[in-house]
């Protein structure tokens, strides 16, 4: 599979007709160092991009069975995977980053997903008021953890499937998405978030993360005022993230979003 994912991102990778400067576009390898660590991640970029306008951004954490060193795991499933699906719907450059075998986002890979976002928006021709969050299962937790942290970077996220307020017994040495745990976790994360557009998705039998980690956050969200549009999906197990990202209702109300911070 990765050998396929390789040879798909090098056919996937092809210069823009005339243009004075080959820019090559598809899934690319990239890295970054963040306190003397190396970092692999993978940037999309649309077939149709050109310097001539400014692109959306989407900073895309993956789950916990997407962990690794190879920089390709990630991109195995959801956002990545609508992408290879049907392109068209994401005209966006989405940043993948990948967390290490054995940790999850919060921390120094935290730190490491915003250094590659960082690089992106100086490498590429980008909008800075349309920057996206996105995350699932694991990476729905770190997708919280840093919208807590730098909730002014962005102009929407998009919750899957994500635990805020406790560990989560298929991450081994996952932590809450902010500081505290239990009920208080949920209100101080509203107070943060503020106006910040969430769009929150988890299927109602999900038997790795609980459901209600989500409506609660949708609950907490909507009490302090927020902008929060909540999915449950009947009968759908963990695996939410299929019908989220292929959402024509989602997508079209992410690139609506705008950063007002």
């Amino acid at each position: 599979m990765i050998r396929l994912l390789r040879l798909a991102a090098v056919l996937l990778c092809v210069p823009l007709a005339g243009s004075a400067q080959q820019v090559e576009t598809g899934f690319l390898n990239r890295t970054v160092e963040v306190n003397g660590a190396r970092y692999l991640y993978q940037v999309y970029v649309p077939a149709g991009y050109s310097v001539d306008q400014a692109w959306p951004v989407i900073l895309y954490l993956h789950g916990v069975g997407e962990r690794g060193t190879d920089g390709l795991r990630q991109t195995l499933i959801g956002l990545p995977a609508a992408i290879r699906t049907a392109a068209a719907r994401y005209p966006a450059i989405v940043v993948m980053p990948q967390v290490p075998p054995d940790s999850n986002w919060i921390g120094a890979p935290g730190d490491a997903a915003m250094a590659a976002l960082d690089r992106t928006l100086a490498e590429f021709r980008t909008d800075r008021e349309r920057v996206y969050l996105t995350g699932l299962s694991m990476g729905g937790n770190g997708a919280w953890n840093l919208a807590y942290r730098f909730p002014e970077r962005f102009a929407a996220l998009v919750a899957v499937c994500g635990f805020v307020s406790s560990a989560s017994p298929a991450v081994p040495g996952s932590r809450p998405a902010v500081p505290v745990d239990g009920d208080d976790a949920f209100a101080t994360l509203a107070g943060r978030l503020g106006s910040l557009p969430v769009w929150i998705a988890h299927g109602e039998i999900d038997p790795v993360v609980p459901v209600s980690e989500s409506r609660r956050a949708a609950e907490a969200l909507r009490t302090a005022g927020g902008n929060v549009r909540y999915v449950e999906y009947p009968g759908v197990g963990h695996g939410v993230w299929e019908p989220t990202y292929a959402s024509p209702q989602l997508v079209e109300w992410l690139f609506a979003q705008r950063r007002s911070r």
